[in-house]
């Protein structure tokens, strides 16, 4: 179990951002489903992947929970940046982890 201290950061939601273009609701989830299908073959470890898609689906606190228990190093707490304890990078993009601004609400 990993102690509270100066390695673990508190996560917090990303900063609002904009897409390049607005998006419906079924575009933004299309994007995030095709994101974690592919993550895993850049590099790291799937278990870690996992833990970072069950994060970034859920609350704050539960994301804190799952990323303290995983092991995962908080580079960004946004976790836009994260490490593995074997050092493996692991970058997520703005839209895993929170909503743009500019999302259409689908009809």
């Amino acid at each position: 179990m990993i102690a509270g201290g100066e390695s673990s950061k508190k996560i917090r939601k990303p900063k609002p951002w904009k897409h390049s273009q607005p998006l419906t609701r079924t575009q933004l989830r299309q994007m995030r489903d095709e994101f974690w299908d592919t993550a895993p073959h850049y590099g790291g470890q799937k278990e870690i992947w996992d833990a970072l898609r069950a994060a970034a689906e859920a609350d704050l606190t539960l994301a804190q929970a799952i990323v303290d228990s995983a092991g995962v190093i908080i580079q960004s707490t946004d976790l836009t940046t994260c490490y593995d304890e074997r050092g493996a990078k692991y970058e997520l993009p703005k839209y895993v982890l929170s909503e743009p601004t500019n999302l259409i609400r689908d009809s």
